[in-house]
């Protein structure tokens, strides 16, 4: 969460020497209140932005602004061209003097890392810093919406977030009379951690037609083994990007005493999320479909089963036009064989029916 006092003194002397710098736009531009309740004052024009998180970054790209972003953190790696960008450090400890040194308009921040002495000290040099606070799927789509309207790309924002719900809407319907799994979130091994109620990973998985078999009001709770042995779940599931990472973890869960004991691990019955679970950003979206499909197959099997099918009658009308384009080729040439024979020359040939040429 945004806080720490430890920091605040180092914020604070850097503060001090960038506030010698004038950096603010002066161009008329409005007011906001960003997703903590702070009000900013954004300028009309906002061509450059410096973006605090992974998450924001990623939503930059999936809005179509990359052009506007100047700066991100040294985490900031989805999409790929986001690491060719001018990094201003961690999200937890950006450097002051490298914000303001990329000149940005507006710098975005996030309640789930950054600091608020990091905004206060920006806030204090005349760097407009807009907050966002998404705690639901819900939620990241409506701040989505939000950070297209304070870069003034409103209609951009719209657009993708009518794609993304019309993707959650879609699979809710598929879902809808489809009995949802218990599952295990394993955020950390040993000790063993996962997720509470209250977090956005749990909303996710709900979308997914899932939930946590424990209930906490703590969003890291620590957990024992004896109690995920009582209450055996459905599926265990991890977030990783990383190829064969499910195959690996299963092989390696079945050659653990305890986890031995759990039937989701007995029967195989180990998912795997994008990493995109554990940011609140577009791809957010792309990580519930995967899970869905993973723990409900058999409400997709419809879905599959046409893929497989157009995918069947996309090659087979490919070889057909292969063959007729083979035979055409042939038809072709014998056709300016004769034409050559008899002294002709042939006009371009567009297909069949093209006309052959004036005698010379």
């Amino acid at each position: 969460m945004l806080g720490g006092a430890a920091h605040t003194a180092l914020v604070a002397a850097s503060a001090a020497v960038l506030s010698q710098s004038s950096v603010a736009n002066t161009a008329p531009g409005r007011v906001v209140t960003d997703e903590t309740g702070r009000r900013v004052a954004i300028p009309a024009d906002v061509k450059r932005v410096v973006t605090l998180a992974p998450n924001l970054t990623e939503t930059i790209y999936a809005l179509g602004l990359e052009g506007r972003l100047a700066g991100d953190t040294d985490y900031c790696d989805t999409p790929s061209a986001a690491k060719l960008k001018p990094h201003v450090g961690g999200a937890q400890n950006p450097s002051l003097e490298a914000i303001v040194a990329l000149h940005p308009d507006l710098v975005l921040a996030t309640t789930s890392i950054n600091r608020i002495a990091t905004v206060d000290a920006l806030a204090k040099v005349g760097i407009a810093v807009y907050t966002t606070d998404p705690q639901t799927v819900r939620g990241m789509l409506e701040s989505t919406a939000r950070i297209a309207d304070a870069m003034g790309a409103s209609a951009q924002g719209a657009e993708l977030v009518a794609r993304l719900q019309a993707r959650l809407d879609a699979l809710a319907a598929r879902l809808a009379n489809v009995p949802p799994v218990h599952v295990l979130f394993v955020v950390w091994e040993n000790p063993l951690i996962t997720i509470g109620q209250n977090t956005f990973i749990a909303d996710a998985l709900r979308w997914a037609g899932a939930e946590s078999v424990i209930v906490s009001k703590q969003k890291w709770p620590d957990i024992t083994f004896e109690e995920v042995a009582r209450l055996q779940p459905d599926y265990i599931v991890f977030a990783s990007n990383h190829a064969g990472f499910e195959k690996d973890e299963l092989s390696a869960l079945r050659s653990r005493a305890y986890w031995k004991q759990l039937r989701a691990v007995e029967l195989g019955h180990v998912a795997v999320m994008s990493e995109e679970v554990n940011r609140p950003s577009p791809g957010l979206v792309d990580a519930i479909e995967q899970l869905a499909r993973e723990v409900h197959p058999d409400a997709f099997r419809d879905t599959e089963k046409k893929e497989s099918h157009r995918s069947t009658e996309t090659r087979r009308q490919e070889n057909r036009n292969v063959k007729v384009q083979n035979r055409d080729s042939v038809r072709v040439a014998a056709i300016e064989k004769i034409d050559k024979r008899a002294g002709l020359r042939s006009a371009p040939i567009a297909g069949l029916g093209a006309c052959r040429g004036a005698a010379l």
